[in-house]
């Protein structure tokens, strides 16, 4: 699990620094459960508008980008999320249909194949991906209710 709170630059580093963005690396290619939360997410893409000097890692295609412009930032709300027709996710699935969601961040990765959930705000807004065994969540399960610990208990099943 790879949690996140602050901006994309400086987790980055820290990362690099600690090692663990290999380790993070191996963990995902060799196809093992892992999950990230908010920042968590965005770092496993290429990078981000944040701190585009620094490098994500990469093991989703994209950059992260800034929410869409007349709405409030950061995005520091409840919100439903919304499935992606054809995308159906193991994770999420716990969660019942379009459940709210506790989100702080002014930043959200690209939609892309990997997108099982959006969330509107502005406009669609990626609230979390899935590739195999990997999972990432824009929203913070820790600060959403029972919906929230169901996520965590789906996680917790699905990583055995």
């Amino acid at each position: 699990m790879l949690p996140g709170v602050g901006s994309f630059g400086p987790c980055a580093r820290a990362l690099r620094r600690s090692g663990l963005d290999v380790v993070a690396r191996e963990f995902i290619s060799a196809d093992r459960p892992f999950l990230g939360i908010c920042v968590g997410l965005q770092l496993l893409f290429e990078g981000s508008a944040e701190d585009p000097e620094d490098p994500g890692l990469g093991v989703l295609p994209g950059i992260v980008g800034r929410l869409p412009t007349g709405v409030k930032h950061p995005q520091m709300q409840w919100n439903e999320l919304r499935g992606v027709p054809g995308r159906p996710s193991a994770l999420l699935a716990s969660m019942g249909p379009d459940p709210w969601v506790y989100f702080v961040h002014s930043y959200a990765p690209p939609m892309g194949d990997e997108t099982v959930s959006t969330c509107d705000y502005g406009s669609k807004v990626v609230a979390a991906v899935e590739r195999g065994a990997l999972w990432g969540v824009q929203f913070h399960p820790e600060k959403s209710s029972d919906t929230g610990l169901a996520l965590m208990k789906a996680f917790t099943e699905l990583a055995r």
